[in-house]
């Protein structure tokens, strides 16, 4: 994954920031500042790149590329030293997603053209529908979330009824994110095959 900050000759610099949000990613190779304002990782748990990627599109101000392919072994500590498809394709796709005419900053690119199509629209859209929650909806997210536990617990913790609950999760359209993150999952599997 290649994530650039957006804006950043009139802001400022961010990536310090970024590298903390990102530290508890597991990965293969850690996100480190690549180039000016740019980090770059290695990872290689589909589910992981969508989590990590919805967390830099929420976290606003960032482009987010997703490479999907082989890396050359062996793979050196850095992710700068690294070489291989992966990487020519993240830089194709964050740069992509640097593209105005995009709905959301986020691009991917892999081996499987289609493939990658396909988990870029599925994404786009996951980024779309996080874009438009209110702070409530994303308070219920998060505590949902986080507590692992019914929607008693996360009201009592919110201090909001059940029902409140459960209607900014519809409004938030939780279950419609859940059931989409592992198709985006597979589908950034079949895009680096």
């Amino acid at each position: 994954m290649t994530i650039d900050q957006r804006g950043s000759r009139r802001g400022t610099d961010r990536v310090p920031e970024l590298l903390v949000a990102l530290a508890d990613v597991p990965v293969v190779r850690g996100f480190e500042r690549t180039v000016g304002d740019e980090v770059q990782g290695v990872l290689d748990d589909p589910d992981v790149v969508v989590d990590t990627a919805l967390l830099a599109l929420r976290d606003g101000g960032w482009s987010v590329g997703i490479g999907a392919g082989p890396v050359d072994e062996p793979l050196p500590s850095s992710p700068r030293e690294g070489s291989g498809p992966a990487f020519l394709l993240a830089r194709d796709a964050v740069e992509a997603a640097k593209n105005r005419q995009r709905p959301v900053p986020l691009a991917v690119r892999g081996v499987d053209a289609t493939a990658a199509a396909d988990a870029d629209a599925v994404l786009v859209l996951l980024g779309a529908l996080a874009a438009r929650r209110t702070a409530a909806g994303w308070a219920a997210v998060d505590a949902v979330r986080t507590a692992d536990a019914g929607q008693d617990v996360v009201a009592h913790a919110l201090g909001v009824s059940q029902q409140a609950v459960s209607q900014r999760l519809r409004t938030a359209m939780w279950a419609e994110e859940v059931a989409a993150r592992p198709a985006a999952a597979r589908l950034l599997t079949r895009a680096g095959a």
